[in-house]
Formats: structure tokens, sequence, C-alpha cells
């Protein structure tokens, strides 16, 4: 998920902040992107990236506070000082790191199309199947093969994410692209039948498909590679380079001894580590 208009990097100036010894942070979730973040019934956050965030700041030795907060707002409210580090699935990528700075990737998974099992569209070419771009490509025989299929057809993209750019570049053209605030908001539609397709990140996919009561599957292949940035990062103000610091030695130590495979299995059922 990410920000990637040029608008946003004119809108945003980074808040001045003076060096510090990082004791203490605060950290925002959406809350609502299950299972890598998720709002509890009692009002605490859970899944995948809160129990990480809990080992990277024990490790980093820093007290941290979990906050939740819009989606669509995130970057220009971290530059803004409301808080220090934002970890919601958020891609790295070249146009963010024109506004915020980026720790390493703790974890890198896929993008796909769902849609209702019993769609016509279900089974899509290439379903089952994984192919692999960079950013900017075209001429994807398979991508191609989608365009001929969806057309005509509508397609819900959660708004400000490196999807949704994904989505507009490649199938503008020849569908109809609706944003939703919320992946969960789209997914409503897409179960009732408002929308055709949804497109978004395979993991939390899975997740979806288990809420919407098995009546979702995915179409067509799966989408890996460098078109989605390096990986799923924590953001962080440009200047905070100690903060920084801190919490890549933490995702190093994570990832080096197991923790971040174990929480994946936990909460995805596959192993979302980067791979080098």
């Amino acid at each position: 998920m990410l920000f990637v208009y040029a608008a946003l990097a004119l809108s945003t100036v980074a808040a001045p902040v003076a060096a510090k010894d990082w004791k203490s942070a605060t950290i925002t979730l959406e809350g609502a992107y299950a299972p890598w973040n998720m709002t509890n019934a009692d009002g605490t956050l859970g899944g995948f990236e809160p129990e990480l965030a809990k080992v990277l700041c024990e490790r980093a030795e820093i007290e941290c506070k979990l906050v939740a907060s819009d989606w669509d707002g995130m970057i220009p409210a971290l530059n803004a000082g409301k808080f220090d580090v934002i970890m919601d699935a958020l891609s790295i990528t070249e146009d963010r790191k024109k506004v915020i700075g980026f720790t390493i990737p703790y974890a890198a998974t896929p993008a796909a199309f769902a849609t209702a099992k019993d769609s016509p569209l279900a089974n899509a070419a290439g379903t089952g199947a994984t192919i692999k771009m960079t950013p900017g490509q075209t001429g994807v025989k398979e991508v191609d093969a989608l365009k001929e299929a969806f057309k005509g057809k509508t397609i819900g993209i959660q708004a400000a994410t490196v999807y949704a750019k994904f989505v507009y570049d490649n199938f503008g053209d020849i569908a109809e692209i609706r944003e939703y605030k919320t992946g969960a908001d789209r997914d409503l539609d897409l179960q009732n039948g408002r929308i055709d397709l949804g497109f978004d990140d395979a993991v939390y996919f899975a997740n979806a498909f288990q809420s919407a009561n098995d009546t979702l599957a995915f179409t067509g292949p799966e989408i890996v590679g460098s078109i989605w940035g390096e990986g799923e990062g924590l953001g962080v103000r440009q200047a905070d380079t100690d903060l920084r610091d801190k919490l890549n030695e933490a995702i190093k130590s994570a990832l080096a001894d197991g923790t971040v495979k174990t929480l994946s299995m936990k909460w995805f059922k596959v192993d979302v580590s980067p791979q080098n």
C-alpha cells in the first residue's frame, strides 16, 4: 500500500525534528487492514504488524505507543509530527522516498485481482500462476490478456496505494475504476456485486475471503517484483535517521532469528519475509 502522487510531495513539508535518544515513539497503523493490522473488540490493535512492532520496539529499547489513523492521511500527518512511525503494509518506493524516510523492508508480498467465485471473470487467464514485473513495464502478455477479459468492467481499489497506480496505469483506459477509503469497503461492494473486481495485496485478500464466507476468489496471476517497490517497511520522517537506524537493527535481528517468519506463518499462513 502507498502514496504515489506527485501532488503529495508538493503538499507535505517535513517538520524539523531535533536529534533525540528515542526512548519513546508513536507508531500509527490503520487498524483496518487485517491480517496486517486490525482493531480488536476491546479497541486495541492486533495482527501481524502490532505483534511485530512489539518485538521491534523491545529490541530497539524504545517504548512504543500504537495509534490508529486513516490510511490516506498518514504521510502528511507523519511529516506534521503527529506520530513518529508508519507501520501499515507501506511499500517502499522511489516516489515515497522523496517525501519520507524508510527502514529496510520487513515483508514483501504479491498482489492480485479478486472477484466473486460465481463471476464470469473467475479463473481468468493465468489464475494460479505468478508473474514478475518491474516499474513501468508494459507489453506483459498476462496483463494484456486480463485487459481483454476485464474490458468494460468495474475495478475497486483502495485509494492512494501502489495497487491503485497499477490499476490506473494498466486498466484505466478499458475499465471503470472505483476508489475506496478502506479495503473492507471495497470488499463489501465486491461481495454484493456492486463492482466486478478488486485489486490488492494477496495476503490481505486471502484473509478477506474468509470474512466474505468464501464467496470471493483470486482471478488471474499473482504479481510480484520491484513494481511494488523494495517491500513493506516502516515509514519515518527523513530527518529521523537515528530512529530509522535503531529500527533497522531491530528488523535485521527479527529477520535473522526467524521471528518475522514465525509471525508471518501465524497471521498469513505463508512466509512474507523479504527474499534477498
